[in-house]
This record gives structure tokens, sequence and C-alpha cells, in this order.
């Protein structure tokens, strides 16, 4: 399930970008940024807590 920057974080975890592998660590309810490269489009969450 793809995640998109600017969504809520469902749960706190890391979202891998689609477009460059980029990590971005984001907190549960928090909004999720770009990642440092500027792409907006996440494919895979892991360390998912809870």
């Amino acid at each position: 399930m793809a995640a998109h920057a600017g969504e809520k974080a469902e749960k706190t975890g890391d979202f891998y970008c689609a477009s460059c592998d980029e990590k971005v660590h984001v907190t549960q309810g928090d909004r999720i940024p770009k990642c440092p490269n500027g792409h907006s489009e996440f494919e895979t969450r892991r360390n998912e807590r809870g």
C-alpha cells in the first residue's frame, strides 16, 4: 500500500521512497514529509510499532 507526503501516519515507523529508497522516519499522527530528495510517494514501511 503506497503512502504519500502530506498524509497522516497511522503508525510510527520508517517509510521508504518509491523512487530512490531514502528512509523517512515518521511518528504516529504526524504528516509524512517528502523524502530528502523531494519525492512524495512511499512504497514500503518498516519498523512499525503496535
